[in-house]
């Protein structure tokens, strides 16, 4: 292995130990309840953990592993050395319009003037809606229909 690759695995490990260390401490996640929320296997990220992988980390577990904990995946592929400019078209396409809400719960979690405490619940309720099953379409339709 060359001293680059082993750099590479131990900047990574050292990042995926780093959030699971961070989830544990503020969030009380226990290693199933980190990869259920991101829907990275337990095994997976246990290999990252000790730089024990032949070929680099998919991109897309990555990305899931870092949205799944609210972390940027910029800081995971930096630590993997990847150029995010060389992720192909998808890194060239320009921002969907946000929510106006979105927006609004974004600026109160940035906002210094908001405890933690409001903070992670507004997370912990971002987090339930993003990982929900989603409804059958005919169920959807249904609550169309009552309301």
């Amino acid at each position: 292995m060359t001293e680059t690759a082993n750099a590479r695995k131990i900047a990574f490990a050292t990042f995926v130990r780093r959030a699971l260390d961070e989830a544990r401490a503020t969030r009380a996640w226990s290693g199933t309840e980190v990869s259920r929320r991101t829907g990275v296997s337990r095994q997976t990220i246990n290999r990252w953990v000790r730089g024990d992988w032949a070929s680099d980390p998919e991109a897309e577990r990555v990305v899931a592993f870092c949205e799944g904990l609210g972390l940027n995946p910029a800081a995971a592929f930096a630590a993997l050395g990847w150029d995010r400019a060389a992720n192909g078209p998808r890194a060239a396409q320009p921002a969907p319009p946000m929510d106006p809400d979105v927006e609004a719960l974004l600026r109160r979690l940035i906002d210094p003037d908001v405890s933690d405490a409001e903070k992670f619940h507004i997370r912990e309720i971002i987090r339930y809606l993003a990982y929900r099953p989603t409804l059958p379409v005919d169920v959807r339709k249904r609550g169309n229909q009552a309301g």
